[in-house]
């Protein structure tokens, strides 16, 4: 029979002990947590082991001993080596020997109580492997993936029976914190953190996260009542509220504060995870604001912008009167309905000089409230680019109800010659059924219905070239305040504190291990090296990406198209409030 062994690398070089650690019978397979060094007393040792246990809940045990031939003779450690076996009754028994002025290894699994004849003991043939305490300690072993780069003298493991090996050495961390120079009764090697006085900045941090976690979860819970107030629920505030991209970025901002903030300890390291994801979100979305503002009041920009506000108006709407006068003529030679064409035109018309008037009436204040808008920068860079994405929606409202009067007026004609055509063919759609039955009509409705079918179908060219050119324009808007939209939700859910761990600290984030192979002789035990695998940059954006504060609409490229077709309106995004066509 074959054990594994799984020996810490930093107790290689340690002094003769005993092997401390956790036995898994299952995988017939020893974790080895630290070395007990000589001199020591038995019993300390098992209360010492009874209080990491009730602390860690990991069954410790004395699994076996640790010879270091290097540092001592071998003598002095002869008898004593023999009887310790007795006094940590434990099956098997290892005995993990590196022998002198060579680089080999010697291990043993010795069973004491079943024997293949008297006074001979049973061994089993052990198999060690050497791995980083630290990075196994610190690291979240994740779901294995299939990894395609394989090295020469490497070879894979799945990751499925190695979870246990993880466990028992992150749940064993309180064994870690005591101090190797500590002067306690027993005297243990392990990997040592860095204590509780490594720094003194890091603790005093510490202990004040708390009170200042409590100040601010009070504050923020006063700023959600004070949202949640009767006086916002009054019409139109929700209404305005729920189509406002800033009212529901600082919503977004608000939860992910009181998240952060919360006095509440995180029950898991994926929990714990979302918090620093967020906490760096946010942060990092103040700074890219604060450059924004400084950027924004230098060299007095905003002056400058909201004097090329009004100018780059005018020019936007005498764009728009010479292509409304186009197609009030004969555009690219097409054949339009003169009085139909006349009427669209002096009614986009109307609409325009309607919306430069309110331009040249708002300009006064044009410059007041692009330095408001500035400084709201320093909210964070992603509730700027809200204001941003609202202040477009304002400035091309008249071409949004271009494309509003045009979608209509061409949906009612295609819906108009859709019902007329299953006149010609005796059907007729039953409302209650949802479905086309067969209708009898008579002589006058005939007439009728052909009288207006022909009429619809004249006018079409005239309504359907004002739709596709009103839509064109409002699809421009449209993927201008989309990309914004992109960016703000690229800042509010990319997990920057997990991909920042890949980078700096790959073994944090583990996707699955691999054994090289360290000494491989006949005669001799099998020594691997057991190494982590990072998680992949892909699979660390999906596994700790942050929920969109959007609900964006999945349409397919055929209903899209089918909707254009149709003249149906078309949201590139909504908001979690709003429904669903």
């Amino acid at each position: 029979m074959v054990l594994k062994a799984f020996f810490p690398t930093c107790c290689a070089s340690a002094d003769s002990g005993l092997l401390v650690g956790r036995w898994v019978p299952e995988q017939s397979s020893a974790v080895v947590l630290a070395v007990v060094h000589f001199p020591f007393i038995p019993i300390q040792v098992k209360e010492l082991l009874a209080q990491v246990q009730q602390a860690s809940r990991v069954g410790m045990a004395v699994l076996g001993t640790w010879c270091h031939r290097q540092q001592e003779p071998e003598e002095s450690l002869g008898h004593f080596l023999e009887g310790l076996g007795t006094i940590f009754s434990h099956e098997p028994w290892l005995q993990l020997c590196r022998e002198r002025g060579s680089k080999f290894w010697s291990c043993k699994a010795i069973h004491r109580q079943v024997s293949a004849a008297p006074d001979v003991p049973n061994e089993d043939q052990v198999m060690l492997i050497f791995y980083d305490q630290r990075k196994v300690l610190l690291s979240q072993l994740h779901p294995p993936t299939v990894v395609s780069d394989h090295q020469d003298g490497d070879t894979m493991a799945s990751t499925g029976g190695l979870a246990v090996v993880f466990d028992t050495v992150a749940r064993s961390e309180v064994l870690f914190c005591s101090d190797q120079a500590d002067e306690g009764p027993v005297r243990l090697s392990h990997w040592q953190s860095e204590g509780v006085e490594a720094s003194v900045l890091v603790e005093l941090a510490k202990r004040a996260s708390g009170p200042v976690c409590l100040l601010l979860a009070c504050l923020l819970s006063l700023i959600s009542a004070a949202s949640g107030c009767r006086l916002w629920k009054l019409w139109p505030l929700p209404f305005i509220r729920s189509k406002l991209s800033t009212c529901e970025q600082l919503r977004n901002r608000l939860d992910h504060l009181t998240l952060v903030f919360s006095t509440q300890k995180a029950q898991s390291p994926a929990q714990l995870m979302r918090k620093a994801n967020m906490l760096v979100s946010v942060l990092l979305d103040v700074a890219l604001g604060l450059m924004l503002l400084s950027w924004l009041h230098s060299s007095n920009r905003i002056g400058q912008l909201a004097d090329a506000l009004v100018p780059v108006a005018d020019h936007v709407a005498e764009e728009l009167q010479h292509l409304l006068q186009w197609l009030m003529g004969a555009p690219a030679g097409l054949k339009m309905n003169r009085a139909l064409d006349q009427v669209l035109g002096r009614f986009f018309l109307y609409h325009i000089h309607l919306w430069i008037s309110y331009i040249h009436l708002m300009s006064p204040f044009i410059e007041r409230i692009l330095w408001h808008v500035g400084l709201s920068a320093c909210l964070g860079l992603t509730v700027a680019l809200s204001i941003l994405s609202d202040i477009i929606a304002l400035l091309t409202f008249h071409i949004y109800c271009f494309y509003v009067y045009g979608a209509r007026l061409y949906c009612l004609k295609i819906y108009g010659l859709s019902s007329l055509w299953r006149l010609f063919r005796g059907k007729k759609w039953n409302v209650l059924r949802q479905r086309v039955d067969s209708c009898s009509y008579n002589l006058d409705q005939l007439f009728i219905g052909t009288l207006l079918f022909t009429i619809l179908v004249f006018l079409l060219p005239t309504t359907a070239l004002y739709y596709l050119v009103f839509t064109l324009l409002r699809l421009l808007v449209v993927t201008v305040q989309g990309l914004i939209h992109l960016l703000v939700d690229l800042v509010n859910t990319l997990p920057l504190y997990s991909l920042g761990l890949r980078l700096c600290r790959p073994y944090r984030l583990a996707a699955g291990v691999k054994f090289r192979v360290l000494e491989h002789e006949v005669g001799r035990p099998l020594r691997l090296l057991m190494q982590i695998n990072p998680l992949p940059y892909s699979r660390v954006v999906h596994t700790y990406r942050l929920p969109s504060c959007g609900c964006h609409p999945k349409h397919s490229w055929g209903s899209l198209c089918r909707k254009l077709f149709f003249g149906e309106l078309i949201y590139p995004w909504r908001q979690g409030g709003d429904k669903q066509d």
